[in-house]
C-alpha cells in the first residue's frame, strides 16, 4: 500500500512468513542481546535504541532484509543488486519511547521499520514535518518505508510488554 501525504509518500507491506521469522527474531534477540559481540548504541533515558546482532547468529533477519531489498527496489526503481540493506532491533519496554530523530547521516536512499513483536497499545509511529503527520498503527509482519530525511518518533509503549522491531537504512551496493 502507498500513502501520499502532501510532499511525501509511505509505502506499507507485509512478510508473507511472518509468524516463524518472527518466532525466530525473538528467540534470537533473547539469546543474543547480552553477547560480547552484540553492539549497542543510541542511549538514550537508560535504553539503547540500536541493537545490533549479526545474521549470522539470527538467519531470520536474511528473510527480512532480502524481502526489504525487493520491496525497495519496487519504490526505488533500482534492481536489487543496486541496494544493500542494514538494520538493528529496536526494544522498547513498557514506557520507554523513541524521540523524534531521523536516518539521512549516510547514503540511505529509503528508511523502513519493520515489526517483529507488537503488543496492543506499544507506540504508534508518528512520521512527516511539521504540522504535516500522519499516525501508523504498528502490526506484527509490517513493514513502513519512508524518506530516510523523514523525521519519525515513536509514542509511549503504554502496554505491560516489550515492543520489538527492526529498524532499517536501504543504501547504493558498494
Amino acid at each position: 500500500m502507498t500513502l501520499r501525504i502532501q510532499n511525501f509518500t509511505l509505502h506499507t507491506a507485509t512478510l508473507d512468513n511472518a509468524v516463524p521469522v518472527n518466532a525466530s527474531l525473538l528467540k534470537g534477540l533473547e539469546q543474543h542481546i547480552d553477547d560480547d559481540s552484540t553492539r549497542k548504541t543510541h542511549l538514550f533515558h537508560g535504553r539503547y535504541e540500536n541493537i545490533y546482532i549479526d545474521a549470522g547468529q539470527i538467519p531470520a533477519i536474511n528473510t527480512v532484509l532480502e524481502n526489504c531489498i525487493r520491496i525497495a527496489s519496487q519504490i526505488l526503481q533500482r534492481p536489487t543488486d543496486q541496494l544493500r540493506a542494514g538494520l538493528w532491533f529496536n526494544l522498547m519496554a513498557p514506557g520507554d519511547r523513541t524521540t523524534l530523530h531521523q536516518h539521512d547521516d549516510d547514503d540511505e536512499l529509503l528508511s523502513a521499520v519493520y515489526y517483529v513483536k507488537v503488543p496492543e497499545n506499544s507506540g504508534q509511529l508518528i512520521i512527516g514535518k511539521g504540522a504535516v503527520l500522519s499516525e501508523v498503527t504498528p502490526q506484527e509482519g509490517m513493514f513502513v518505508f519512508f524518506p530516510p530525511n523523514m523525521p519519525h518518533e515513536v509514542t509511549e509503549n503504554l502496554s505491560s510488554e516489550n515492543r520489538v522491531s527492526l529498524g532499517i537504512n536501504i543504501g547504493p551496493a558498494e
